[in-house]
């Protein structure tokens, strides 16, 4: 009994030592059950109410079932015409975080600068793309980096919020490793995300368990009931790569935004035509590319590297100019 008693207590403190370093509450890793999948690699458990689904089943696989839903996650947009791209998915992610939750607010924190280059959030384009009211949108926009991050950590200890943004251009050197693991370990007490917004900045180390690169696709086309409408733009297309994640795996995926439904899909890209011709010797070959037209003599001469006709060009007839 002596000897089960001490195994019990060092297994506590090593959970508690585990705890402290992941920046994770130690009662949390003592909540072991069914349900819990542990990814071994970082020694973290993940519940499925603890992620963020989108819903596409490629995407949550590489990142290990969803975004976590109880840490600090990066969005990179690595140039500042990527900003708009990279603000929308986060948006989207937590119009997903928020479907879950009670009425409860967002938060959005951003330097003046940021708010000055890529411009004010349009409250009415956020409800109508995303689901968010005007009245659960909050924003702050402090002079310093070091200020934005000191309001979103605080901000944790608010009930009444259901995630927060910080969005920061460039590398600050407030950025470091001890800024990133104070916010990562009050978003797993807290239980909400944490969004760092990277503007037209490098990746550099961070406590963040996730960090994904958002560039902008091509929107698809608008769809009506005879197929999608030529020369319209329908739902809003995100390029994201993974570039840290707890299982290590990599990819670039196409996400499709549904701003009806309010989820994610995966984002099918159409091909009119066979991008290669099968065998010359096979049974099915590819059709022809396009419509065949006539041409005339004298442009289908031109087109094999011939003089055309002298009648076309009655010009040659006069002096040639040389100066």
């Amino acid at each position: 009994m002596a000897q089960q008693a001490v195994a019990q207590e060092r297994l506590c403190a090593l959970r508690q030592d585990i705890a402290r370093i992941e920046g994770r509450p130690a009662e949390r890793l003592e909540q072991a059950d069914a349900d819990v999948t542990v990814l071994r690699r970082s020694g973290m458990a993940t519940r499925s109410e603890d992620l963020i689904v989108t819903g596409v089943e490629a995407f949550d696989g590489v990142l290990g079932g969803g975004v976590p839903k109880g840490a600090l996650s990066e969005i990179h947009g690595k140039q500042t015409r990527d900003a708009g791209a990279a603000a929308g998915f986060a948006l989207a992610l937590c119009a997903l975080a928020m479907k879950r939750e009670a009425p409860r607010s967002l938060l959005w924190v951003g330097t003046a600068e940021i708010f000055h280059e890529a411009g004010l959030p349009y409250a009415g384009g956020l409800e109508q793309a995303f689901g968010l009211s005007p009245d659960r949108l909050l924003f702050a926009a402090p002079p310093k980096p070091a200020d934005a991050l000191w309001i979103a950590e605080d901000a944790t200890r608010l009930g009444a919020l259901a995630a927060i943004i910080v969005e920061l251009r460039g590398n600050s050197d407030r950025l470091d490793l001890t800024a990133t693991r104070r916010l990562h370990h009050r978003a797993a007490v807290a239980g909400r995300p944490i969004f760092l917004l990277r503007q037209a900045a490098f990746c550099e180390p961070t406590a963040a368990p996730l960090r994904l690169v958002v560039s902008p696709a091509p929107a698809t086309k608008r769809e009506t009931l005879d197929g999608p409408l030529e020369g319209t733009i329908g739902n809003p297309v995100f390029s994201v790569s993974p570039d840290k994640n707890r299982t290590a795996r990599q990819g670039q995926f196409l996400l499709e935004w549904n701003r009806h439904d309010i989820a994610f899909q995966q984002h099918q890209t159409a091909h009119p035509r066979r991008l290669v011709s099968l065998s010359r010797n096979g049974a099915d070959l590819a059709p022809a590319p396009g419509a065949v037209v006539a041409l005339d003599k004298a442009a289908q001469y031109a087109a094999a590297g011939g003089e055309p006709a002298r009648k076309q060009h009655a010009a040659h007839l006069g002096a040639r100019r040389t100066g």
